[in-house]
């Protein structure tokens, strides 16, 4: 089962080069020792669901998962990262030590069904279109598979069109579910279809703001969060990630909050 120790999942969006997963790795992994806190370390080998066909979507599968497992063995770091289909499960459960589902994806009863037979643990990110009680559903899909090792976490919900809120109370409600929750605090600031030609644009300002909101409410295990060195060259969702350079000072904050509420 999952250890009451506070989890960190972060890293860039999706993997642009071996040299800056290893950059990134290093860098999270040293800022994450320093309060004490799990780390893993998160990039995507595939965003499989890019607005446009043209967009980036990473190295693919073989190469994605060898610059993971290069990063694991040489940094020392743990990997979470996505599947997308039923296919992907024990391939990737061969360097992941967690496996994420995508939010869009979270009811698919097929994909959780092999992220369970895998063993291990399971991130599952709440649809933006689904309430915390709905994810009842896909806890019970879950206890079913005989996988009780997973997290759910909240990324925000629908409002109106291209606009996410997030509702603290939600979170409370998500832990009621009896699981481990995490915060995905910058795809919640994502504005998705609103940036230029219809792309993803965010606002990265307000990423502290929610995850030190979100970790007040005392029932986080953890927190989910894109950084990178350089969002503005990011190749995927650079608006709404995190600078390298402003995690140290953030996670500082959170621990202290974190603290108040473990009183």
């Amino acid at each position: 089962m999952i250890d009451n120790k506070f989890k960190l999942l972060a890293g860039p969006c999706v993997i642009e080069s071996e040299e800056n997963v290893m950059l990134l790795a290093q860098a999270l992994k040293d800022i994450a020792r320093g309060h004490d806190i799990d780390f893993y370390f998160k990039a995507s080998w595939d965003k499989a669901n890019r607005t446009k066909a043209t967009n980036y979507r990473g190295p693919g599968m073989e190469e994605g998962l060898r610059i993971l497992r290069k990063a694991k063995d040489e940094v020392g770091v743990k990997i979470v990262t996505d599947i997308h289909e039923p296919s992907q499960a024990e391939p990737v459960a061969e360097v992941a030590d967690i496996i994420q589902i995508p939010a869009f994806l979270c009811r698919q009863t097929d994909l959780l069904h092999a992220a369970a037979r895998t063993g291990k643990m399971v991130n599952i990110k709440k649809a933006q279109f689904s309430s915390p009680e709905e994810m009842g559903n896909v806890v019970s899909k879950m206890e079913y598979f005989g996988c009780r090792n997973f997290m759910l976490c909240e990324r925000g919900n629908c409002f109106g069109y291209n606009n996410l809120v997030v509702d603290m109370a939600g979170l409370v409600r998500l832990a009621r579910l009896g699981y481990p929750v995490i915060f995905d605090a910058t795809h919640s600031v994502q504005i998705s279809g609103g940036g230029f030609n219809y792309g993803n644009s965010g606002k990265s300002e307000f990423v502290p703001y929610l995850a030190k909101a979100a970790v007040a409410t005392g029932v986080l295990s953890g927190l989910f969060m894109e950084v990178h060195n350089d969002p503005a060259s990011a190749l995927c969702d650079g608006s709404c990630m995190l600078r390298l350079d402003a995690l140290d000072t953030l996670l500082g904050q959170i621990m202290r909050i974190r603290e108040i509420t473990q009183e």
